[in-house]
């Protein structure tokens, strides 16, 4: 029984990418050889498509920390910080317009695209 054991944490642990066929199927196999029960068969496959479930969400967690963590690192602005930029503008904006100057831009206008120079190559330095 320890054998089973062992292959079902092999099967949970791979489970993130395996399909509910190839749960099946190995189940299926282990009846066949008489390491598991016929009647136990649907419960383990139901409990390892769990433990696949809650692998999966645990992998998508670490996953969105992760992306989370790089991207504060590399300084990107998040979306709450662009809303709430936006909001300080709408109401300098505001302001300025109650002190009888215009904003540069109306609007529905857009500002100039920044020129971004190319990239450098091999050993450049600016």
């Amino acid at each position: 029984m320890s054998d089973l054991f062992k292959k079902a944490i092999s099967l949970g642990l791979g489970l993130t990418v395996v399909s509910k066929e190839k749960i099946e199927k190995t189940v299926d196999d282990l009846v066949k050889r008489g390491e598991l029960a016929p009647g136990e068969s649907k419960a383990l496959v139901e409990r390892l498509l769990e433990r696949g479930d809650e692998e999966q969400g645990q992998l998508k967690r670490v996953i969105q920390e992760q992306v989370k963590r790089v991207l504060q690192e590399a300084g990107v602005a998040s979306e709450s910080d662009v809303t709430s930029l936006e909001q300080r503008v709408a109401v300098l904006e505001k302001k300025l317009a109650e002190l009888g100057h215009s904003p540069q831009l109306q609007p529905d206008e857009s500002p100039a695209p920044l020129e971004v120079p190319p990239p450098l190559k091999g050993n450049e330095i600016e």
